[in-house]
């Protein structure tokens, strides 16, 4: 499981259900997006933003529903 997620079901499982922000921390060349399956995790939590970094300390920020157009939504 991604980091991400396991962030995300941690700050949850504390009690801490408004998380508006995720940022993305890694060492890794360039910038480093979520998977799919942690951006549905975040649209499932009502997550807003999401902000990723790069190595030389570059941060791109997206609002989730840039990474993630069309979310699964059981209704």
């Amino acid at each position: 499981m991604c980091a991400e997620r396991v962030a995300i079901f941690k700050a949850v499982s504390e009690g801490h259900r408004d998380i508006k922000t995720v940022v993305i921390v890694s060492n890794r060349d360039g910038f480093t997006y979520p998977c799919g399956a942690c951006l549905q995790v975040m649209s499932e939590f009502n997550v807003e933003t999401v902000a990723v970094t790069s190595p030389n300390g570059e941060v791109r920020v997206h609002r989730l529903s840039e990474l993630l157009p069309m979310p699964f939504k059981l209704k």
